[in-house]
């Protein structure tokens, strides 16, 4: 059974819905864009393909709803293109379940009314429909439907899974130094080998190079598997990690020195913690913004029960925490790429490049020396 939502969280959701979606397909997208004094949901952008994005959401599936809000969705964008520049509209609504009977009045819809306008519906159970330039990979149908094999999905894979990013450190694990970043460190010719030293399916790894290929980021005339076009690949990997974390600024208890009861925290957790973020980059000599609290990640927020952090208490917002306890998006990513740097566990450089770029605290100076001292030549060598 479904979730039922206000219609603030409803519309929020479908925002963040929506932003997965595109980023998952390969789009960059603007979360938080400003047109001529009028703020759009999204922007999106692809090659040459750029659209404003209107979401509308609702709870009930219902063509006598969907198509008079999409109506509604459609005007919005269309003003807000015009504002915007080079772009074209794109109306989208959300609901929490759709049908195929749906979809298809949404497509008639669009083809009787508004052929100039892109349109989409989407759903929680997953139905993606989309009509407009470059938008048909992003198409596919209801979940269920999808299990029964009643048809092929063509919902793109995400390059930049949890397990995807890995495969990806691993691949570029031979050009990075081990105490930066703790992977294999060999040459594959085939999916089977990668999988075998990422500790993947041989199935999830060949459709990771399959994807790979697809969009030009492979090398077919090597002998091994070779990354080319390295610097718009890690421009995608960066704004998909743009996802906000669960996180909680915490302090501890019993005050001491903060560096030995971290580190002792740490420890403590065997594996199901890590140092991040400008910690993390001071412990690997690559610090160079003071004066944020230290980020530990885990796979999961602890509960207030957890014996495992009694030391800790959720720091009020009058307190400056001793540290902020951050949920990993991409927990297989963040923890098997992790490096041991004088027995404590800390995020590896591309990680730590990936969580600081966006961090409002100087975020960005620390991730271009971050880039500049370690990930340029490695971006360099598949141009």
């Amino acid at each position: 059974m479904l979730p039922s939502y206000s219609s603030k969280d409803r519309s929020e959701n479908a925002e963040a819905l929506v932003a997965d979606l595109f980023a998952a397909g390969g789009w960059d997208v603007d979360r938080s864009p400003e047109c001529g004094g009028k703020r759009p949901d999204l922007i999106v952008r692809r090659g040459a393909q750029r659209y404003v994005v209107e979401i509308k959401a609702l709870a009930e599936g219902r063509a006598d709803r969907v198509i008079p809000l999409l109506s509604q969705a459609i005007l919005q964008a269309q003003a807000n293109a015009i504002d915007a520049g080079n772009a074209q509209p794109l109306a989208v609504v959300s609901v929490e379940d759709a049908s195929q009977s749906l979809a298809k009045k949404v497509g008639s819809f669009f083809e009787r009314y508004a052929p100039n306008v892109a349109v989409g519906l989407i759903s929680k159970r997953g139905l993606r429909f989309f009509r407009g330039r470059g938008l048909e990979a992003l198409n596919a149908k209801p979940e269920e439907l999808r299990r029964r094999g009643n048809a092929p999905s063509n919902q793109p894979v995400n390059l930049f899974s949890d397990l995807n990013q890995w495969m990806l450190k691993v691949l570029l694990a031979p050009e990075i130094p081990v105490q930066l970043l703790q992977a294999p460190r060999q040459k594959y010719q085939s999916g089977f080998e990668l999988a075998e030293v990422a500790k993947a399916s041989t199935m999830s790894a060949s459709r990771f190079l399959k994807q790979l290929r697809d969009e030009g980021f492979l090398d077919d005339s090597s002998r091994y598997i070779a990354l080319v076009r390295r610097a718009e690949l890690f421009r995608r990997w960066r704004s998909a990690s743009m996802r906000p974390s669960p996180e909680l600024p915490m302090r501890f208890l019993i005050r001491g020195s903060g560096q030995q009861q971290i580190r002792g925290l740490v420890a403590s957790h065997e594996g199901d913690a890590c140092l991040g973020a400008f910690a993390a980059a001071d412990a690997l000599g690559l610090g160079h913004v003071s004066g944020v609290p230290p980020y530990v990640y885990v796979p999961k927020l602890p509960q207030t029960n957890d014996k495992k952090w009694r030391a800790l208490v959720v720091a009020s917002p009058s307190e400056l925490p001793d540290l902020v306890v951050r949920q990993a998006l991409s927990p297989k990513s963040v923890f098997r790429g992790a490096v041991h740097q004088d027995s404590l566990i800390v995020s590896d450089v591309i990680q730590v490049w990936l969580d600081v770029v966006n961090h409002p605290s100087r975020g960005v100076e620390q991730a271009d020396l971050i880039y500049e001292k370690v990930l340029r030549p490695i971006v360099g060598n598949g141009n």
